[in-house]
């Protein structure tokens, strides 16, 4: 009996040994578990210091460039390391796997700042080349153009000296009344027909061929003289009517024009006026009066 008393007893000492010593590993793991995780909450915050950092530097190496193509780059690394740091304030400290990635990736985004940095350096030395480079080409791209610009001043005077030297010419215009018996009217009111008669001068100058003559009466309210609203020719950019027209066969000679124009209307006494045109120029003009 006294065998197995001493035998609960030893049993028991055991055990209250081995409680004992359980409960003093169970602190001691958690007072080092405390200090880990008090060691993490620092690497947390050390690491979204430089999160804070990575993120000022990406912002102020945007501001530096102008390339479209490498801010939009930059901004997505920039929004990523965003993301990452999010998620390191809402990760536990006790995930010290997850914290030890997070720390890698920050080196991963700090480097490649550090690549665009390089290239952006690369790109402004590059850049400095081009623009000696363009300085020389622009100075010489600037005197070529003087140089054409100068040409082609000259050769617009010359175009222009040429368009003018084989511009036909109208002399000795006449304008007379004729009467039903074609003879010459004395009164207007026995004018049934004008006749316009002129020369085109001698130019060798001006392109020969065939000609169209145009022709136009104003009278003395300048209301011009037609037979339809769509008789028209082409003068300085527009459509102008035209009294009478003929066409001729010119050789660069003297050639004598003759075009009528039969009254169908009232002509009051006053001042009038022919305008003889030809290649889209003015050639010739007469002013005159009936005064009866």
């Amino acid at each position: 009996m006294k065998n197995k008393q001493s035998l609960w007893i030893i049993l028991i000492v055991v055990l209250v040994i081995m409680v004992a010593v359980a409960i003093y590993y169970i602190f001691r793991q958690q007072g080092q578990m405390k200090d880990l995780q008090q060691q993490s909450e620092l690497v947390k915050e050390e690491l979204d210091d430089n999160y804070n950092e990575l993120i000022i530097d990406y912002e102020g190496f945007r501001m530096r460039i102008s390339n479209d193509s490498l801010i939009a780059r930059l901004e997505t690394e920039q929004m990523k390391v965003q993301r990452l740091q999010e998620e390191l304030r809402t990760v536990k400290a006790t995930n010290t796997t997850r914290i030890k990635e997070l720390k890698e990736e920050l080196e991963t985004l700090r480097g490649i700042l550090i690549n665009y940095v390089q290239q952006l350096d690369s790109l402004n030395k590059e850049n400095q080349i081009l623009t000696n480079e363009n300085r020389q080409v622009t100075a010489r791209y600037n005197q070529a153009t003087q140089t054409v610009s100068q040409l082609t001043k000259e050769k617009e005077q010359l175009t222009e000296t040429v368009q003018m030297a084989s511009k036909l010419n109208a002399s000795s215009i006449t304008v007379i009344g004729l009467n039903d018996k074609n003879k010459v009217a004395d009164q207007i009111k026995k004018m049934v027909k004008i006749e316009i008669r002129f020369v085109i001068d001698k130019n060798i100058t001006a392109p020969p061929g065939e000609k169209t003559i145009y022709i136009r009466i104003m009278k003395p309210d300048d209301d011009v003289l037609i037979k339809s609203r769509s008789n028209v020719f082409a003068y300085e950019n527009r459509e102008i009517n035209y009294s009478a027209k003929r066409n001729i066969e010119y050789e660069g000679e003297e050639h004598l024009v003759t075009i009528y124009w039969d009254i169908d209307e009232y002509l009051p006494t006053g001042t009038y006026r022919v305008d003889i045109f030809a290649d889209g120029n003015r050639i010739g003009q007469k002013i005159f009066k009936w005064d009866k």
